[in-house]
């Protein structure tokens, strides 16, 4: 099958707003009008001096480079970054990546699109999170440890909220809605098993520092459709302002041993591993060494996943037998495992 045909195919898989072309979906040479949200939006000069604008443009399955060659035209309307605009132009393929030349663009009028078409989300189901979530927190069986998960993940309704659907990243791993919750729950089932087979390790402790390592980064990052760093986060970062928030809830419950709240928040300050990786500490417990593992093989794994399944869509793996070239986050050529394997 031709590589065009295939993801004529797929964007008729894809479902959601009848006709709409996803952006996982395009392909060299082919014909765009659709709306789509404005992830960024900057103004720059062509080597000629000739103004254009750098665009942004974002749904569900991902984003896309788009230009505006002529942004003075009249085709073109004033639109503004977190706008839905509808967009016509052609894709094409400029340094191995698709690209959107957009001749005519104007904003979308509500009820003419579906906003959950443009917000990339979990595959996994909200409830079945929320599920693992309160059992992962039962099965802590320290009082003071328990107690700190079922304020800050339970009764607190507005933080269970915007967990559930805050993203983990902005754009590295887990970066669409509930890609915290998903990481967090899968870095915590990393160190169940950990903890299972080095019976050293505190699993109360270890389990407790797992659900908490990136509490921060609720606000570190904004929500939705923005997903982008607040000032805070820019300033002070997930790990610190994680730290201040298990110090401080720490501290409102009655006796709390201040050994279990030093040692749990230093796993917090340490989880990054390294001092070049942002981390404030390095690892000094075994559960804070655990801990900086599993973050890291879950980031790691996921955004190779994320890379693989990528090229795939785009065909990149197939015309490269499976290699789908270098990736910086991971510092290396990657390669598509053999069906053989």
């Amino acid at each position: 099958m031709e590589i065009n045909e295939f993801f004529k195919e797929r964007n008729a898989e894809v479902g959601g707003t009848a006709g709409m072309k996803f952006i996982e979906t395009f392909y060299d040479g082919m014909r765009v009008s659709d709306v789509y949200l404005v992830k960024t939006k900057n103004a720059a000069l062509t080597k000629n001096g000739k103004e254009y604008l750098n665009v942004t443009l974002q749904d569900r399955t991902g984003q896309v480079d788009a230009k505006v060659w002529e942004p003075n035209s009249p085709g073109i309307s004033d639109f503004d970054v977190l706008d839905y605009v509808y967009v016509e132009g052609n894709v094409t393929v400029y340094n191995g990546t698709n690209q959107l030349s957009i001749q005519r663009l104007r904003v979308a009028k509500e009820g003419t699109y579906e906003p959950k078409n443009y917000l990339p989300v979990s595959g996994r189901s909200t409830e079945d999170m929320e599920q693992e979530l309160t059992l992962m927190i039962k099965s802590v069986k320290n009082q003071y440890f328990n107690r700190l998960l079922n304020m800050i993940f339970i009764e607190d309704k507005s933080f269970h909220k915007e967990f559930m659907q805050h993203s983990a990243a902005k754009s590295v791993h887990h970066g669409y809605v509930g890609g915290l919750a998903e990481h967090t729950l899968s870095v915590a089932a990393i160190c169940d098993y950990f903890a299972k087979h080095y019976p050293d390790l505190h699993r109360d402790l270890l389990i407790t520092a797992a659900l908490c390592h990136d509490i921060g980064k609720v606000t570190e990052l904004t929500a939705f459709p923005r997903n982008d760093y607040s000032d805070e986060g820019q300033l002070i970062g997930h790990i610190v302002i994680g730290y201040q928030k298990i110090t401080e809830i720490a501290k409102q419950i009655p006796d709390f041993p201040p050994v279990l709240a030093a040692e749990l928040g230093h796993c917090i300050l340490a989880h990054h591993g390294e001092l070049e990786y942002g981390s404030p500490k390095k690892p000094a417990i075994m559960e804070a060494m655990a801990l900086s593992f599993a973050d890291n093989v879950d980031a790691k794994l996921e955004t190779m996943r994320e890379a693989l399944d990528a090229a795939d869509k785009n065909g990149k793996a197939a015309e490269g037998n499976g290699w789908i070239g270098f990736n910086r986050l991971i510092d290396s050529n990657m390669r598509k495992t053999s069906p053989e394997a």
